[in-house]
């Protein structure tokens, strides 16, 4: 299983990015898909991840900015970030495992990583 992340960059406080995980060697319809992000000097924690059936679940610290999607036909996962603050600032990372109708949110339920893409939010 690969999974690859894009879309990182550079943001202002208040803008946007979309990040994309592109996962192959995978029945992708039956896999979770959960977004991480890890600051410097932090731990990794959950953002936000996307049952098999296409629920999605999410971070209090991201509730109502971010948005996760997935499209089967193209096996990718999409994470739509809106109103960016600094403290969002992070390597943000996709992983997979095989899925059901449970939420997965913790580091350990998750069998495959991606490479992380770096998101700055700063004026």
């Amino acid at each position: 299983v690969q999974l690859v992340e894009s879309g990182g960059g550079l943001v202002r406080p208040g803008g946007s990015l979309t990040l994309s995980c592109a996962a192959s060697g995978v029945t992708f319809d039956d896999v979770a898909i959960g977004w991480f992000r890890q600051a410097p000097g932090k731990e990794r924690e959950g953002v936000s991840c996307i049952t098999s059936s296409d629920s999605p679940s999410y971070a209090e610290a991201v509730k109502g900015r971010f948005t996760i999607s997935r499209d089967n036909a193209k096996n990718t996962v999409s994470l739509q970030m809106n109103s960016l603050k600094p403290t969002d600032t992070a390597v943000y990372y996709c992983a997979a495992r095989l899925g059901d109708s449970v939420y997965y949110t913790g580091t350990g339920d998750y069998n495959y990583w991606g490479q992380g893409t770096q998101v700055t939010v700063s004026s």
